[in-house]
């Protein structure tokens, strides 16, 4: 009998780990474990490629962000999410080169967490499919306009500074991030960040 991929949640909150281990047993996943620490997670658990670790970024001791370095350095790969009630552009494009899948904000709903773990756990099948093409295809789909606001928001511009680089309106940048979220289907700016890594976007971070 094939075992559970397990779900690894690492929080220094007891209350947010109870949170999301009840959550998520109700959803149907029976493999959870819980540490308060990324010390004890990083010395106690069994990981195995294709298990799904939900992260916090601020964190006593090592940070989630040493924790990804960490699990890059030993060559395990796990559908990592990244949780954090200080949600920056800057850090998530970070956490996501260093092979996170999803960065959610603190408060987040059932619904949200829940989905994220089923891309986290599907992220290492063999019939996951290539990402990179699937994002490419939408990309194209973008017009010119659109292809240059997209690649200033995944890398933390705000609108502001969008519309006078480009020399056009907040509104009409609005207008313009509304249509890329659509057809790229990203739910928020860090899934467009991960779908603008997937496709080989470079984000250096520079802003004006």
């Amino acid at each position: 009998m094939a075992i559970e991929p397990a779900i690894f949640i690492v929080d220094d909150d007891a209350g947010v780990r109870e949170f999301i281990r009840v959550m998520l047993g109700f959803a149907g996943f029976p493999n959870i474990k819980t540490y308060e620490s990324s010390r004890r997670f990083l010395d106690e658990a069994a990981l195995r490629d294709g298990d799904s670790l939900l992260l916090d970024l601020r964190m006593p001791e090592r940070d989630g962000l040493a924790v990804l370095d960490e699990l890059n350095r030993r060559g395990i790969r796990l559908g990592i999410i990244v949780i954090t009630g200080h949600a920056e552009v800057p850090v998530a494009v970070r956490a996501m080169q260093a092979g996170a899948i999803d960065f959610i904000e603190k408060p987040f709903s059932n619904d949200v967490l829940i989905a994220s773990v089923q891309r986290a756990l599907a992220i290492n099948r063999p019939d996951a499919g290539p990402r990179s093409e699937d994002v490419l295809r939408r990309i194209e789909t973008l017009t010119a306009r659109e292809r240059e606001v997209f690649g200033r928001i995944v890398q933390g511009w705000p609108n502001k500074a969008v519309a006078q680089a480009l020399k056009i309106s907040q509104r009409t940048v609005e207008m313009h991030r509304a249509r890329i979220m659509s057809k790229m289907q990203a739910r928020n700016l860090a899934t467009l960040v991960r779908m603008a890594i997937d496709a080989g976007i470079p984000l250096g971070l520079e802003r004006k």
